[in-house]
Formats: C-alpha cells, sequence, structure tokens
C-alpha cells in the first residue's frame, strides 16, 4: 500500500506539471496571436490606407463570429497594434541571444545589465523578410512570450525604453510577479534604485568577484518602504516593529533570497548584551545579513558599529559553508563622500542606503478626511 501511495504522489505531481506546461504553453500562443493580430492591422493600415475605424469594425466582426472568446475588444485590439509596434522581429531576436547570453538568473549583474541599452542601431539585422513559421519560433523562444498579457500591458502602458522593458520581464519571471507587484515596482523605480543607483558599498574590496557582482546588483538604494508609517519622531525600534509586523512586504521590498531571522537578536560579549537590529539569511549567497536602522541621517560611527556585530555573527553563527556576514546599514539620509570615508579599511562586506517611509496623516486632517464608507455609497451614487 505505500509503494501505492508513493506511486500516486509521483503521477499526481507529473499530471500538475503536465498541466502547468500545457498552460504556459497556451499563453505563449496565445501572445503570438495577438502579436500577429497587431502586425495584420499594422500592414493593412499601410497598405490600404485604413483609418481608425477599422479597429472598431474588426471588433464588432470578431465578436459576433466568435462570442464566446473575450479580449478581442477595440482596447485590445489598439493593445495588440502597440504590442507588435513595440516588439519588432528584430528586437525579438536581440531579446533571445541576451537571455543567452545571461544564462542563470545569478548573470544579471550590472556588467551584463550594461548590454540592455537596446538603441535601433544595435537591433539584429535579419537581411531576408523572415517567413510566418521562423517569425513564430523567434517570437515563443523570446522572453516576450513568457509573461501574461496583462504584464505586457502594464509594461506598454508605463514604460518605454526596450532595455528597462527587458529587465522588469526578466525581474518578473524570476520572482513570479504578480501583474499588481510589476505595477507597484514600476511605481517605486525599482530599476532606478536597483541598476541605475550609485551604491555605496566596500564589496569589492571584501568579497570575491562572483558575489561582489551579485551582492552589489541585489542592493537598492533607497528602499521604499511604503507599508510603514512615519510616526512623529519615529525611532529605529517602531520601524523595526512595522517592518517584522508586515515581514512578508518587508521580503519582497529586499528581494528574492532573503530569510527573516530575527529583529533585536540577543548577543552577549564580554559579559555585556547587545542587540542587533534585523538579523537575515541570503539563500543564494549563503551568508548571514545584519540591517542596522538608524532614524535619522548617515554618522561615521555607524559602520564601526556595524562591523561589531558582523565580528559576532561570524564568529557565534556563521557555519563552514557560509560565506562572510554581509552587512546593510539603512539610514534616513546619508552623504556619500563620508560614507565611503567611513567605509574604507572595514575588513568586512558593508553597504550603506537610504530608506523612505510613507507619511502619516496629521491627527488634525484626518477628522477632515471622508471615510472610505462615505467614498464607496458616493460611487453607488453615481452609478444610478
Amino acid at each position: 500500500m505505500n509503494d501505492y501511495k508513493l506511486l500516486f504522489v509521483e503521477l499526481k505531481k507529473k499530471v500538475q506539471q503536465a498541466q502547468l506546461k500545457t498552460v504556459i504553453a497556451a499563453n505563449a500562443h496565445m501572445l503570438f496571436l495577438y502579436w500577429e493580430t497587431g502586425n495584420f492591422i499594422i500592414k493593412h493600415q499601410e497598405e490600404q490606407g485604413w483609418g481608425a475605424k477599422i479597429i472598431s469594425l474588426l471588433a464588432a466582426d470578431l465578436k459576433k463570429e466568435f462570442p464566446s472568446i473575450k479580449g478581442f475588444s477595440a482596447r485590445n485590439l489598439l493593445y495588440m497594434k502597440q504590442f507588435s509596434e513595440t516588439y519588432p522581429i528584430q528586437l525579438l531576436q536581440k531579446f533571445v541571444q541576451l537571455e543567452a547570453e545571461l544564462g542563470t538568473s545569478d548573470a544579471l549583474t550590472q556588467h551584463i545589465l550594461e548590454k540592455l541599452n537596446l538603441a535601433d542601431n544595435q537591433l539584429v539585422e535579419i537581411t531576408q523578410q523572415p517567413v510566418a513559421q521562423l517569425e513564430e519560433t523567434i517570437f515563443l523562444q523570446s522572453i516576450v512570450s513568457k509573461l501574461t498579457w496583462s504584464h505586457h500591458v502594464i509594461l506598454m502602458d508605463k514604460i518605454a525604453d526596450p532595455g528597462k522593458r527587458f529587465w522588469y520581464m526578466l525581474n518578473t519571471i524570476e520572482h513570479g510577479n504578480s501583474r499588481n507587484v510589476l505595477a507597484m515596482q514600476i511605481e517605486s523605480g525599482l530599476y532606478e534604485r536597483q541598476v541605475v543607483a550609485k551604491k555605496v558599498t566596500n564589496f569589492s574590496k571584501t568579497m570575491p568577484e562572483p558575489q561582489t557582482d551579485f551582492a552589489n546588483y541585489i542592493l537598492k538604494d533607497p528602499y521604499i518602504f511604503d507599508f510603514v508609517q512615519a510616526k512623529g519622531k519615529a525611532d529605529e525600534r517602531n520601524i523595526e516593529q512595522q517592518l517584522t509586523d508586515h515581514i512578508t512586504k518587508f521580503l519582497l521590498e529586499l528581494g528574492k533570497g532573503f530569510a527573516f531571522i530575527g529583529k533585536q537578536v540577543r548577543v552577549e560579549i564580554g559579559g555585556q548584551d547587545f542587540y542587533i537590529d534585523l538579523l537575515l539569511y541570503h539563500t543564494r549567497l549563503h551568508a548571514y545579513v545584519v540591517v542596522e536602522l538608524k532614524a535619522r541621517d548617515f554618522e561615521a560611527g555607524d559602520t564601526g558599529q556595524l562591523n561589531f556585530y558582523i565580528n559576532v555573527i561570524n564568529d557565534q553563527l556563521k557555519g563552514p559553508g557560509d560565506n562572510d556576514t554581509i552587512g546593510i546599514l539603512l539610514c534616513k539620509g546619508k552623504n556619500e563622500v563620508l560614507a565611503e570615508y567611513a567605509l574604507k579599511g572595514m575588513q568586512h562586506p558593508i553597504g550603506v542606503a537610504e530608506y523612505q517611509l510613507a507619511k502619516a496623516i496629521p491627527e488634525e486632517l484626518k477628522s477632515q478626511l471622508p471615510d472610505i464608507a462615505d467614498l464607496e455609497q458616493e460611487l453607488v451614487e453615481d452609478k444610478q
């Protein structure tokens, strides 16, 4: 009977995997249909001189012909046209090449991200007009086929640069982000904070090269903790409490690979008790991460305190398979020159970054704001 249970579990797993592959394949082919439809509209508008009215006519006729199939509204057909204009076949081929060069997600470093400057003159030259079969092969191989349509609508609405869009697609697939998370990341400028921002660290002097690139890449500046309310003179303890109260959102902002160990972690040194603000572990860097929060601007002595805690964790918790503990100092603001001087000579990897909190609504204004129930009632009345 035990053998049967094992057989059933294994078969169930295979069925689920097959179902997932079917869904993914169906999504990819639907996207290709949308891309082809967009190209079809563009071609006939150019050749026949058709205006915008053809979109509405197509939408009405498709609805009559296929009443059970959704997705061919006039609005969606316009998006399909934009989809095809956004991803010409040469750009899709470039995406395929870039993905092959990147290999694994760990290679997605600042050095390789420089290749994402996808100006028109850098696109792959295809000497002859590709046949439909070649177009389909290139499309289905590209990263564009791996996201959902709702993800693509957000990307088309919010991002014009193809390189930045490519990065958000990679990041979405790697982390399994929903469309809402993608929209939130774009609104918070994740690309600018994680890729473009100049990082203040000593990683290049304290870590081996493969780790240096990845550690520098995952660091953000600033971090956006918009789920934490800044309550008047918010101190570190108050911020820590709110971060751990919303641990899922906190870890989402930190990025994939961070595991929460504890807050105010007590360590005893020389008969004295010390408390580490936040202790995490990064599963891909194989290292403990000590996070120190400062509800003020950076001060030169902060790196010394953080370096002390790193020494303690290396001595008391670091195991044979762990790399050197990493320190992240989060402060309300920083003078970059001061921070860089403070990091000089430090023997352990430390990064200094700013954070931003949500602004609390002043108490005197709260009574003047409408209640959510009032807003909902107004919306109901407007519809009547």
